[in-house]
């Protein structure tokens, strides 16, 4: 078995996204045989319950809301900015105790994504020279 691979919590079909739902991927599934999959979901990590109100970056992407410069909103109007900090918080944690390099994450997330914009999770696992793969 290879590497420790961080891997967004919805693409191994744990029911984590904000609307309860999963992602499963069989591109990630694929992987299972030759490494170990860590799942983390950072918006459960940062306190934020399953299912929640869809949020978005508002004011720029995830580097400027881990700078303070643009907040993490609901659709509702909810600044939900805190919990999406302190997730990417808790899994650079992880990153750290495990010695992650490589991470795959979901693509179009406000928390994992890296385009359109970078989330706010993804700008802090680069920050630490995370290599990023985005998985639709």
């Amino acid at each position: 078995m290879s590497k420790i691979v961080l891997v967004s919590a919805c693409l191994l079909g744990i029911r984590s996204r904000y609307d309860g739902a999963s992602k499963l991927s069989s591109r990630v599934l694929e992987l299972l045989p030759r490494h170990f999959l860590l799942p983390v979901c950072p918006e459960q990590l940062g306190g934020l319950p399953t299912p929640r109100p869809p949020a978005d970056l508002y004011g720029g992407d995830g580097w400027e809301v881990l700078a303070g410069k643009a907040r993490v909103i609901t659709r509702e109007g909810e600044d939900v900015t805190g919990a999406f900090v302190r997730g990417a918080e808790e899994v650079a944690r992880i990153v750290q105790i495990f010695g992650i390099k490589k991470a795959l994450l979901k693509a179009r997330s406000p928390s994992c994504g890296l385009t359109p914009r970078v989330g706010v999770c993804a700008a802090k696992l680069l920050s630490l020279g995370l290599n990023l793969i985005e998985i639709d």
